[in-house]
Parts: structure tokens; C-alpha cells; sequence
């Protein structure tokens, strides 16, 4: 990778937490792109160099926040599977790398659950894209469970993926919001409780 591409991707990275810091704290339309340029301690023109309008902008900033999001599942489940770890310990895993992800980046994890709710966003297409690469992750790694027998037949693969990813992010805020003197180890012992007494049936 070139110079000019590491500058370039810094710059985004710089701007993408502007974005999502100031749109969490005051929404997406009271956000201007000046305030993101300041934020991001930029010239207003970096900005449109880099994106043609806001909209793009959190457009692009959903892509690149579900990825590292949906990267850091895969992670988890590739570590368990080298270890030789059951699908079960991989979906463990990989509630802890979410609850971590979440630590790392909760303003955006807020704004990511709040746009999941809306229905007239430009990017809402583009949600859907990127939610369902996350799920799709943890939908692999229980159709590998059932292949293997160690998870039940009767799973519903799509729904349960779904309903896993939802509790690791509303557990997740809940503990941000409301819950912060418990540690991450607390909530990850919690939600293990859940998975391996629903989904491991034990």
C-alpha cells in the first residue's frame, strides 16, 4: 500500500469517528459537515474529497463500522476452530469479541441499533447488506453445529443467528448505559449462561 492510500484511509478513519461521535450525540440531520471537519480537525474540503455528501459519508462509515464488526466474529470463530474448540465454544468466542467490539466502539454501536429501527434512510439498503454479513458469520458456525451433532436439528439457523446477535448488542448497551460497574467479563459470564443453557442445551 502506497503513502498517499495509508494518508487517505487515515483521514477516513479520522473522519468516521467524528461522524459517528458528533451524529450519536445530536443526531444525523443536526450534523453538519463543517462540524465533522472540525471534529476531525480537517478542512471542510477533506471531506468532500474524500465523500461526495454526508449521507455517503455515513453510508460508508455503517460499511466500515459493520466490518470490523463482522471481522472480529470471524476472528473468533477461525481461533476457535484452529483450537479444535466446538461450534458452541466458537459462539462463545464470538460474544465476547462482539461485547468487545461494543466496548471499543459504543457510539457507533448505538447509532448502528437506532438505524437498524428506521425505515426511510438512504443507507437502509446498505444496512441491510452489512447486518446480514454479520449474521450470516454466526449463521455459519451453527449450521456447522448441526452438521456436526452438536447442536440440535430443530435450530432455526437464520432466526437464532438473528436473535444471538441481537442480545450480545442490546446486553451490550444495556451494560453501557446502565450497568457500567459490572466488567466485560461479568456480561460475557452472563450471556454464556444464556447460550449454552438455550442454544447448547445443556
Amino acid at each position: 500500500m502506497n503513502s498517499s492510500s495509508t494518508r487517505r484511509q487515515a483521514t477516513r478513519a479520522k473522519l468516521y469517528e467524528a461522524a459517528v461521535t458528533l451524529i450519536a450525540e445530536q443526531g444525523f440531520s443536526a450534523t453538519t459537515v463543517d462540524e465533522i471537519a472540525e471534529r476531525a480537525g480537517v478542512a471542510k474540503g477533506t471531506v468532500y474529497y474524500n465523500f461526495k455528501s454526508k449521507t455517503e459519508l455515513f453510508e460508508e462509515l455503517l460499511r466500515f463500522g459493520v466490518g470490523l464488526l463482522t471481522a472480529s466474529l470471524q476472528e473468533a470463530a477461525d481461533e476457535a476452530e484452529r483450537r479444535g474448540g466446538t461450534k458452541i465454544e466458537a459462539l462463545d468466542r464470538m460474544i465476547r469479541a462482539g461485547l468487545v467490539f461494543i466496548d471499543r466502539y459504543p457510539a457507533f454501536t448505538q447509532l448502528y441499533v437506532a438505524e437498524l429501527w428506521r425505515t426511510n434512510r438512504a443507507w437502509q439498503s446498505t444496512l441491510m447488506v452489512v447486518r446480514q454479513q454479520a449474521v450470516a458469520v454466526v449463521e455459519t458456525v451453527l449450521r456447522e453445529g448441526v452438521e456436526r451433532g452438536e447442536l440440535s436439528e430443530e435450530i432455526d439457523i437464520p432466526l437464532t443467528a438473528a436473535a444471538l446477535v441481537g442480545m450480545v448488542l442490546v446486553a451490550a448497551l444495556d451494560w453501557q448505559a446502565f450497568q457500567r460497574e459490572r466488567s466485560l467479563d461479568d456480561v460475557h459470564a452472563a450471556l454464556s449462561r444464556l447460550l449454552h443453557g438455550r442454544v447448547g442445551g445443556c
